[in-house]
């Protein structure tokens, strides 16, 4: 899951992540939310990669920058390594500190992450965020954010940078599964069902186990069908099932301090 060895010493090739709560690494107190970056090693051999998932909880490209999350990546992504990238969903908000434009400055922070890796040696790859459960009382599913893979999308052809459209393939997804069917990719919790939400809880725009799985899975038969990372590295791709014991969230203390010194910003 993430490293507890400093980055900077030896060893295997690593996939740094930077993204938002749908790729981030939960807390306890947060369980059973989990993000794809928690589960990615599930399909990547650890023998090969090591997966540092820095992914944080509500940013976006440009808090992501801002507060120098990406300064701590670039300061450790060693030649080699691989970055991967995947914001929109906040991106979108109305925020003033949180928002940028899709045709605007969201491009503009994303190249800061394509450019510092490569000056790097490393290898910049940018990933659309998955779609939320949009589902309305109709059965439709209209999209939440368009605008933001498209834009990805857009800027990794014009850097020839590889692009993973999970946005798209998880829309398709969660709209074939039907309202019902996608209930368990996502929170949807009942009073007393889980002591981390004794009164009930639903959240369709963050994943559950099931859910983040299926997303990694994802990820990971990219990188290997594109080439992007060597194809022996990916594992258990066609695996239907995973202990649930396998899924583990940080403890609170753990997950504090990651998020605190993961940053050489001031805030």
């Amino acid at each position: 899951m993430l490293s507890d060895r400093n980055p900077g010493q030896g060893g295997p090739r690593r996939i740094f992540l930077a993204g938002d709560s749908a790729a981030v690494t939960r807390e306890a107190g947060k369980a059973p939310m989990t993000g794809w970056g928690q589960v990615l090693h599930f399909f990547l051999d650890p023998r090969e990669v090591e997966i540092v998932n820095c992914a944080r909880a509500g940013a976006s490209a440009r808090t992501f920058s801002e507060r120098g999350r990406l300064d701590w990546i670039l300061r450790h992504i060693r030649p080699g390594d691989h970055l991967l990238t995947s914001f929109g969903i906040n991106d979108a908000k109305p925020e003033e500190w949180l928002r940028t434009e899709a045709y605007g400055d969201f491009p503009r922070h994303l190249r800061k992450f394509i450019d510092g890796a490569r000056e790097r040696q490393a290898h910049p790859v940018l990933i659309s965020p998955p779609e939320r459960d949009t589902h309305d009382v109709h059965g439709n599913m209209p999209r939440s954010i368009t605008e933001y893979p498209m834009a990805m999308r857009d800027l990794a052809a014009e850097c020839s940078v590889p692009y993973i459209d999970l946005y798209e393939r998880s829309h398709s997804w969660w709209e074939g599964l039907g309202p019902e069917g996608v209930r368990p990719f996502f929170i949807h919790l009942e009073p007393q069902e889980h002591p981390n939400y004794p009164e009930g809880f639903h959240d369709p725009g963050h994943m559950t186990p099931e859910g983040a799985i299926a997303c990694a899975r994802y990820v990971a038969h990219a990188l290997a069908e594109q080439r992007i990372v060597p194809p022996h590295w990916a594992v258990d791709l066609h695996r239907a099932d995973f202990p649930p014991e396998w899924v583990t969230w940080l403890d609170e203390e753990t997950h504090a301090e990651l998020t605190r010194s993961r940053t050489l910003g001031s805030n």
